[in-house]
This record gives C-alpha cells, sequence and structure tokens, in this order.
C-alpha cells in the first residue's frame, strides 16, 4: 500500500516490455479498502500513448493491488464497456507515480445495456451486453516472441487472466459493485 492521502494527484504511466512507452494519464488517489488502492480519472481525463490520445467519456476508477498482475478499470455508465481490466506487472508505486508493464491481454465486460452507436460497430459484431472476454490474445502470443517475455511473465500473465474471468463471471468482490463506493468518492471529489 501507498501512503498518499486521498485527493493527492497520481501519474500513471504504463510501460510495454523493454521499457516501450504506452499510456500515460493523470488522476486522483481516493482511498484504500480491503481490496486495494483506489484511484479516479474524472470524465475529460487527457490518455495519451504513442500515435494515439484521447480524452474519456465517463469517470472511472482504478483499483491497484501491488501483488496482483493487473490493474482493474471500472467505467461509469455511457460507454461501450463498464470493466476494463489490464494484465500487467505488479504495479509498482515511485512516489506519486504508479508504473506497470503492460502485457497485453485484456479482461473486458460489456455495458449492459450496450450504447446505440457501439452495437455492430466492427469488433463488437456478434458480442452481447454484459458479455465479458479476454481480448488481444493474439498480441499477446506475438509479444512473446518478438518482444521476448520471459516464460514466468508468460506463466503469470496467463494465470491472472484466467483468474480474472472467472472471478469478474462470478461477481466475486470486487466484481460486485465495490468500485461504485469509489466512484461517488471521485465524484465528490470533483465538486468540491
Amino acid at each position: 500500500m501507498s501512503s498518499h492521502a486521498p485527493g493527492t494527484p497520481i501519474r500513471c504511466e504504463m510501460t510495454k516490455w523493454g521499457d516501450r512507452p504506452h499510456w500515460r494519464f493523470d488522476g486522483v488517489h481516493l482511498g484504500s479498502d480491503e481490496h486495494g488502492e483506489w484511484i479516479g480519472f474524472p470524465r475529460g481525463t487527457h490518455n495519451q500513448r504513442p500515435g494515439h490520445e484521447f480524452r474519456a467519456a465517463v469517470d472511472a476508477v482504478t483499483l491497484v493491488r501491488s501483488d496482483a498482475w493487473y490493474l482493474a478499470t471500472f467505467q461509469a455508465p455511457g460507454i461501450w464497456c463498464d470493466l476494463y481490466v489490464d494484465v500487467t506487472t505488479p504495479p509498482v508505486w515511485d512516489g506519486d507515480v504508479l508504473r506497470a508493464v503492460d502485457l497485453d491481454l485484456d479482461v473486458i465486460r460489456l455495458s449492459d445495456p450496450l450504447p446505440s452507436g457501439v452495437v455492430g460497430q466492427p469488433g463488437y459484431a456478434g458480442r452481447a451486453p454484459g458479455e465479458i472476454f479476454v481480448d488481444d490474445e493474439d498480441e499477446f502470443a506475438e509479444h512473446q516472441v518478438s518482444l521476448g517475455y520471459p516464460s514466468d511473465v508468460v506463466a503469470a500473465a496467463q494465470a491472472s487472466s484466467d483468474e480474472l474471468v472467472a472471478a469478474v463471471r462470478a461477481g466475486l468482490p470486487p466484481y460486485d459493485g465495490a468500485h461504485l463506493r469509489w466512484l461517488a468518492e471521485l465524484t465528490r471529489l470533483s465538486i468540491a
């Protein structure tokens, strides 16, 4: 656990294997509970990586556990998914900067209902509202070779993905609505 006080500005710096730059964005430390630490990202947060950037359409909160191979982001209603879990190396605090290496695999739960603009778009055709799936398995396989993932990293990432899918499908904590408290806290801090 970090020693950040609620409201502390946080910088998230994700890389790809080999210290290649990936997503960078700013948030705010919300607090912690039995699941881990929570960081908030208000609607409009600027997300940037080489060759792509966007502003978040909805509020989101991310669960950080330094002993886990993932970062779980819970989205407020209004976009295509309500849960997006990045399989990563265990996240590490470097002062007010959170660092992790993105290992390609993503466990996603689509919103239910899906916003009308999403239905029928490429990549979502045939997917059902509320569907849970693993994305970027092809990228994970390619990067094992091209980026030289060590075998223990491959095994840990795959195990994390498998465990996440089972936990999300079963609605186990924190995938049981535990994040709603933290979305409300983000709203409270954003208004204050």
